[in-house]
């Protein structure tokens, strides 16, 4: 049985909060100052600096200091990560469906669509 490694562990527990998607939705789309982030996600900056800290513990971002600002980015490998580690489930989920399709297109073609003397009446 495939266990997520430790970082995988902290990369879910990051992402299972919905301010911390909603800041990497923001920095997805490019590098963010800790101002912009709080203007955007709509929160303190004290709340917003907690989050970047999980999510930097995390690696999901990376902070680069451009005089006295911190801008914040996206590093996209971590989710590589647990997006390849997804894709069996996914493909397994999908056989599954396909098998559910075919078994009902069966199942459909067997039932005779002429209505019954008692169902016309």
């Amino acid at each position: 049985m495939l266990m997520p490694m430790p970082s995988d562990l902290a990369v879910l527990d990051a992402i299972a909060e919905p301010t911390r998607r909603r800041i990497l939705d923001v920095v997805r789309t490019g590098e963010r100052s800790v101002g912009e982030l709080v203007e955007e996600v709509g929160m303190h900056q004290p709340g917003v600096s907690r989050h970047l800290k999980i999510l930097r513990d995390a690696g999901l971002v990376e902070v680069r200091r451009d005089a006295q600002r911190r801008l914040y980015r996206l590093r996209p490998e971590p989710l590589m990560a647990l997006d390849a580690w997804l894709e069996p489930f996914r493909a397994e989920w999908a056989t599954r469906l396909d098998r559910l399709e075919q078994h009902l297109d069966r199942t459909s073609a067997r039932i005779d669509p002429t209505p019954t003397k008692k169902e016309r009446t």
